[in-house]
């Protein structure tokens, strides 16, 4: 019984420390916002691009697509294209119905889709590669993307501004108050940790064999990479 007694006694004890230390009052606090933000010039550019075959047969429309697909593959590599950098990213077989028959099982045709991203490191090849797939087969490009290879180095850089900015957001704010910061007393990265966007000078969606000025088809403007941290510091 005395056992008991000095358990719940214990637990008494401890329940009113916790109390206690949850009802400590917060030392004065500064908190503010910092944001860094680095501008650099893309290393790469990511396409995706794909290939759609039209057939009257489910094995043709598949067999058609594969073919110019194994084509499109077969000349990237051949323009210094790494097979890491071309990746399928979507494929369909479907029949399709034109017509509004009420009931119609036989399709008009059958659609064979297949995509893939391509990662091209030379920028100044981007419009002979473009014109190239296109002679090789392919139909449509959904779009470009453009970023840089070392990307966590450029997110530490901005980081790093990030926190500068905020310690002398907090230095002159406490400084109109005759006062100063002193130790940090919390920290945290916000935001989406420093993801890049791309911020285009001028960009054409279309390829050297279309473009009647002679000149380049695409510009990749730059990849701002941002972080953002709070920070709390004890003020002084």
């Amino acid at each position: 019984m005395k056992k008991i007694n000095l358990i719940v006694l214990l637990l008494f004890v401890l329940t009113i420390l916790q109390a206690q230390a949850q009802q400590q009052p917060l030392p004065p606090l500064v908190s503010v916002s910092g944001v860094g933000e680095v501008r650099v010039q893309p290393t790469e550019v990511v396409v995706n691009l794909g290939v759609e075959t039209r057939e009257k047969t489910l094995e043709a429309a598949r067999s058609e697509t594969d073919k110019k697909a194994a084509a499109i593959i077969n000349y990237l590599k051949k323009q210094g294209v790494e097979a890491k950098d071309i990746q399928t990213s979507y494929v369909t077989l479907q029949p399709m119905h034109t017509g509004g028959e009420y009931g119609r099982t036989t399709p008009d045709f059958y659609l064979a889709q297949k995509n893939m991203n391509v990662t091209i490191k030379k920028l100044n090849r981007f419009d002979e590669i473009l014109s190239g797939i296109y002679n090789v087969g392919v139909n449509h490009v959904h779009g470009v993307n453009f970023q840089v290879t070392d990307l966590e180095k450029y997110k530490a850089e901005a980081r790093k501004k990030a926190v500068a900015d905020a310690k002398q957001k907090a230095s002159a704010l406490t400084a109109e108050l005759n006062a100063k910061i002193g130790r940090v007393y919390a920290i945290n990265e916000g935001g989406n940790g420093g993801g890049p966007r791309p911020m285009y000078k001028s960009v054409m969606m279309e390829s050297a064999a279309y473009d009647g000025a002679g000149g380049p088809s695409i510009a990749g403007g730059e990849v701002v990479v941002t972080a953002n941290v709070d920070v709390s510091f004890i003020i002084e």
